[in-house]
């Protein structure tokens, strides 16, 4: 059974509270099953963005999992812009959360798939 959205996005920001990393909701998406998107703002203009692993790449425990869905080494801001509007003209529900870390450093090493 998976955990929902509103659940584990409130978790994800404890998380990196805990390690001492600002985390914003930018967008709420619904509270059951809104699909999530992480955004890691590098504070250079550029971002990196984590979304859902397609279905046959999640983790065996079904447990949600992510994957960089733009460049790993950051694009810069107006792409990303650009590339989340398209995702929420695609599904108005989805979350998309926003990590700020000059180091790049977002606390998603466990749910990283692929």
């Amino acid at each position: 059974m998976r955990v929902k959205s509103e659940i584990w996005v409130h978790s994800y920001l404890r998380v990196l509270s805990a390690q001492g990393l600002p985390g914003f909701v930018v967008r709420r998406g619904d509270g059951d099953a809104g699909a999530i998107f992480i955004r890691l703002n590098r504070l250079d203009g550029t971002s990196v963005v984590f979304g859902p692993a397609p279905a046959g790449l999640t983790h065996l425990d079904g447990g949600r999992g992510w994957v960089p869905v733009t460049d790993s080494n950051g694009q810069i801001d107006e792409d990303i812009e650009r590339y989340l509007s398209q995702e929420i003209e695609f599904d108005p529900d989805i979350w998309i959360v926003e990590v700020e870390d000059r180091l790049g450093r977002h606390c998603l090493d466990s749910w990283l798939v692929g």
